[in-house]
């Protein structure tokens, strides 16, 4: 748990306290975007593989390797003496994290009985919320307090003591667990992968500072060359050994493609909204993190509330057309945002800002809780691993792919070279063209959830018996069956689906 918490804080914690790594370290925009976005593609590149190295070499070694290498390389953010420091020590926490966070779960299942572990999904859950809200809010104090002057590093810094308060108590109270069968590694995937993701993202954030070279069109359509390589290796992959970084089959399922391809899109359009939000507050209106911190409370308790909501009453009684309402909503609540941006200019307040916020947030809750459901309710159980690790991977590298869009949609129209008087205007630009793709987005979405089943009474998981095999872990796509071979239910395993997506 004090893992789970400390990686879901880093994440919400960062975002607030850009604008003062800008302006403290003189950041370009691009590092800003590679300081998120390379946490983010590191995360999603080693996600599948980290759950799997923790089933073959054991989840308590690979969990404290990974919670230790957080530690570090967040003291090397905290650290940093430039730019380029930060960002390389970004992309290591992410690459830690991806060792880290999938064994959590599986730690949870291999140690815990079936009958005890309604309980710990459901403290789970209580971390992953009071992450999610008090990220920001805590972020936003640290960097304000700017303590013993070390301006924006503490909001890195203080993984430290919870970092080491964790490797102390997993060494001592965590038990050894492997899965029997194991699925091997596939590293050559994991490159391709990250290769076109790289060719991709760096044009993009890069580009427009440099004037668009040719041979950033050139990598852009080579990223494309090998995505198309990686779905041939991993077909053969799947020939020759049955595991496969990518089960290519799943997208045989019209469902699992349709609910991918949400996920990957909804990714590009939070990637895209929460870091320009950040910069508009605080570059854009000049207000201080705790300020902006504070003016986000209303989208945060909106979206738990929808999101409880959702799960529990709507989707069993009207199925997609609940996600499909929190899209059109989530739509609404960001035209409004445009209208108030572009009709208030520099005098907008917090308080203004928080009826869009809370159509966000219901939009938003709507959607994310049953989404996971929607997507593998017609996956085959012996797929359901690599369906859920393929979940979350795309939902990363959407969103790293959405940080990557900013110096588009955002920096594209912004001139950064206007007095600072006439600042604030050039980001209410900037911010209302960057909201009106996210309208897109949303709408592209709504479109692609018709392809979702109607109505997800359950999942694929539960197309078999659960003593077929034991649970399968979300992030490893790998079975997690505890010590000694005894499977959990197919209860259990919704269950914690359920908990994950919350």
């Amino acid at each position: 748990m004090t893992a789970a918490f400390m990686d879901l804080v880093d994440v919400t914690i960062v975002n607030i306290a850009i604008p003062a790594i800008q302006r403290d370290e003189g950041a370009s925009f691009s590092h800003i975007q590679w300081i998120t976005a390379g946490y983010a593609l590191a995360f999603a590149a080693g996600l599948i593989t980290g759950g799997r190295l923790g089933d073959i070499h054991g989840r308590k070694r690979v969990f404290l390797i990974g919670i230790a290498g957080f530690t570090v390389a967040s003291a090397l953010c905290g650290l940093a003496v430039n730019p380029d420091m930060l960002v390389a020590s970004r992309i290591l926490q992410g690459a830690t994290a991806a060792l880290m966070v999938p064994q959590v779960l599986s730690i949870v299942h291999a140690t815990f009985p079936a009958h005890e572990r309604g309980k710990v999904f459901g403290l789970f859950g209580a971390v992953v919320g009071l992450g999610a809200v008090s990220g920001p809010l805590l972020g936003a104090l640290l960097t304000q307090w700017n303590l013993f002057g070390l301006e924006w590093r503490p909001i890195f810094l203080i993984n430290l003591p919870v970092g080491v308060l964790g490797l102390v108590l997993g060494r001592r109270f965590i038990t050894e667990s492997k899965a029997p069968q194991a699925l091997k590694l596939d590293l050559v995937g994991v490159a391709l992968v990250t290769g076109g993701l790289l060719m991709l993202l760096y044009p993009l954030t890069h580009g427009r500072e440099l004037g668009w070279p040719m041979w950033g069109y050139a990598s852009m359509v080579g990223a494309f060359a090998v995505f198309v390589a990686l779905v041939a290796y991993e077909r053969r992959k799947a020939r020759q050994d049955g595991s496969p970084l990518v089960e290519l089959s799943l997208f045989r399922v019209k469902s699992f493609a349709a609910g991918i391809a949400v996920q990957t899109v909804f990714g590009i359009g939070l990637g895209i909204f929460f870091l320009v939000w950040t910069l508009y507050m605080q570059i854009g209106l000049g207000w201080s993190p705790l300020r902006a911190g504070l003016t986000g409370v209303p989208f945060s308790i909106a979206v738990s509330v929808a999101a409880g909501v959702s799960v529990q009453m709507l989707v069993p009684r009207f199925g997609r057309k609940v996600l499909q309402a929190g899209a059109l909503t989530m739509a609404a609540g960001v035209l409004l945002y445009i209208w108030e941006a572009d009709h208030f200019g520099a005098d907008v307040t917090a308080w203004q800002m928080a009826l869009p916020l809370v159509f966000m947030g219901i939009g938003m809750g709507l959607i994310v809780a049953p989404l996971t459901d929607a997507i593998l309710s017609e996956v085959p159980r012996q797929h359901a691993g690599s369906a859920s690790g393929l979940i979350n991977t795309v939902q990363q590298m959407g969103n790293a792919l959405g940080l990557g869009l900013v110096s588009v949609v955002f920096f594209g129209v912004v001139d950064e070279r206007v007095p600072r008087a006439a600042l604030g205007e050039e980001f209410a630009n900037g911010f209302e063209n960057a909201l009106s793709y996210v309208v897109v987005v949303l709408l592209v979405i709504f479109g692609l959830m018709f392809l979702l089943p109607r109505k997800p009474a359950g999942t694929g998981l539960e197309a078999g018996t659960a003593a077929d095999e034991g649970p399968v872990d979300p992030a490893a796509g790998a079975p997690a069956t505890a010590p000694g071979g005894s499977a959990g239910t197919v209860q259990e395993d919704a269950q914690r689906r359920k908990v994950l997506t919350h």
